[in-house]
């Protein structure tokens, strides 16, 4: 072969080879930003499980907190109406939900008005509809029971209809 012809030749190799250079350069340059990408993806995964698995451990550990005076409370309520333990969840639950205090407080307040004798200090003490024992409130035996419906049927009207 001739000079030119090898120098035409080598050239097209060098070409070619820079084209593959080219074309690895990209790929490569691909390749780190799917890396990148993945090692932000699980950055980001680990840190919203580690926030998940913190948010239950202090769920659990408030839940363990209150879950014995919440206990004390069933009990008291157990003791003075006589209902089962889920019944008095129950009345622990609605008046939770009535008063807008959370069932811990309100169960911390139960524990606290038993075991003193007498109402402690806080926002659901001043209402009186809510204090049997509160000095502004009607004695038991004239309040007026409350009644509840069961099955969809009515409690019948003074004429003995049903409303």
């Amino acid at each position: 072969m001739t000079e030119t012809a090898a120098e035409g030749t080598l050239s097209e190799r060098v070409a070619v080879v820079r084209s593959e250079l080219i074309a690895n350069a990209e790929r490569l340059s691909q390749a780190r930003g799917q890396l990148r990408e993945t090692r932000q993806s699980i950055a980001q995964g680990r840190s919203r499980r580690q926030q998940l698995h913190d948010l239950v451990i202090a769920r659990l550990l408030a839940q363990l907190e209150s879950m014995p005076t919440i206990e004390q409370a069933k009990g008291i309520l157990i003791a003075q109406t006589g209902c089962d333990p889920d019944a008095a969840f129950g009345m622990l639950r609605e008046a939770s939900q009535r008063s807008n205090v959370r069932v811990s407080e309100l169960a911390a307040m139960i524990v606290q008005r038993t075991a003193t004798g007498r109402r402690p200090p806080g926002p659901v003490a001043a209402d009186s509809r809510e204090a049997p024992d509160s000095p502004g409130a009607a004695p038991r035996a004239s309040r007026p029971a409350r009644t509840l419906r069961t099955a969809g049927r009515r409690a019948p009207n003074s004429a003995g209809r049903t409303s």
